[in-house]
Order: structure tokens, then C-alpha cells, then sequence
């Protein structure tokens, strides 16, 4: 058996290995300068529109196809998400999700710092009962429980009343200008 670059295959002799002979194919070498096309499904598409001949000895000439088409249609919506990436109604949706995650992380993270430090300078003050068998630590630690939910609960919050609107006609805007720029095709 040869590949489609007129190589023999196998262990680099003339030689072919039993199974490589289990193909159907006859085992004599076949000619390359006579023009002889191989049976690889992947030869003429790799291959087309580089310098061969098609068929009647007349070079090939490449066209442009669907692929070429498909990436000035990817070109065009990829400037659409550049340009709404600049417009101002995504620089707020950004700025409003900017005013509230910063914050409400460095505070958590704060706080969680905190409460480790804390647990490990001062064992003494974390070891103090509060009330029966709950201790400072045990109430800081809940406090962590609480307040992962609470951020949680504020952020959809703030999310649905400042964000949720801008940000799907943003996306309804995006799609409108995509689905144009591909030529009213949408994928």
C-alpha cells in the first residue's frame, strides 16, 4: 500500500507488511509521474487548488469556497462584538457589575481573612462561651455560612434590578447585528 505522497508505507523498505496487504489493494507500486490519483479521501481535499492538474492536464485554479465565504461572514460578526464591546450601554452594564462585585468580594475576603487570623492569633477570644456551648468560633463560623448566602441573595438581586434588562437587549442588539452582518443567515 502507498500513501498520497507516493511513500511506501511500513518499515521503510519495499517490503509491506501482512497488514498492510489485507486492504484489497494490489501490492505493485503504481507510477508516479503518469498521474496516477490515489484511492485517499483526504487527497483532493488538501490538495485541490495547489498546482495540479485536473483531470485533462489542465492546471487546476483555485476558487473560492464555502470555507472562505463562511469566514468573512465569522470576520464581519466578530467586528459586531467589537463594536458592541465599545458602545456605551456595554461599558455601563460592565460598570454596574464592576460598583458591586468589587466591593462585596474585598469585603468578603476581608472578612474571611479575618476570621481566620483571628482563629489563629487569638484561640483565647475564639474559646470564650457566648452561651451554653456555642463560642465565639462557632458563631463566626456560622457568620461565614450567613454571609456567603446573603452576598449570594444581593448580588441576583442587584443583577435582576440593575443589570438583567441593559444586558439582554444588549444581547437581542448583538444578535440582530450578527445575524445582518452573516447575511441574514442565523447560526
Amino acid at each position: 500500500m502507498q500513501s498520497s505522497n507516493a511513500r511506501p508505507r511500513g518499515s521503510g523498505g519495499d517490503a509491506e507488511s501482512s497488514a498492510e496487504n489485507h486492504d484489497g489493494h494490489d501490492s505493485a507500486r503504481p507510477e508516479v509521474s503518469t498521474g496516477v490519483r490515489y484511492d485517499d479521501p483526504w487527497y483532493d481535499a488538501l490538495a485541490s487548488g495547489w498546482g495540479e492538474t485536473g483531470g485533462g492536464g489542465t492546471p487546476m485554479t483555485p476558487v473560492a469556497t464555502e470555507q472562505a465565504e463562511r469566514e468573512n461572514r465569522a470576520a464581519a460578526a466578530a467586528d459586531v462584538y467589537l463594536e458592541v464591546q465599545r458602545s456605551a450601554a456595554f461599558q455601563e452594564v460592565r460598570s454596574r457589575y464592576r460598583r458591586f462585585v468589587v466591593p462585596a468580594g474585598i469585603g468578603f475576603f476581608v472578612w474571611y481573612l479575618a476570621y481566620v487570623v483571628t482563629a489563629t492569633s487569638a484561640p483565647g477570644l475564639m474559646a470564650r462561651p457566648v452561651a451554653g456551648a456555642v463560642n465565639v468560633a462557632m458563631l463566626a463560623g456560622l457568620g461565614q455560612f450567613l454571609t456567603t448566602f446573603l452576598l449570594t441573595w444581593a448580588y441576583a438581586r442587584h443583577a435582576r434590578l440593575r443589570r438583567d434588562r441593559a444586558a439582554l437587549e444588549l444581547r437581542w442588539d448583538t444578535q440582530e447585528l450578527t445575524r445582518t452582518a452573516r447575511g441574514g443567515v442565523s447560526s
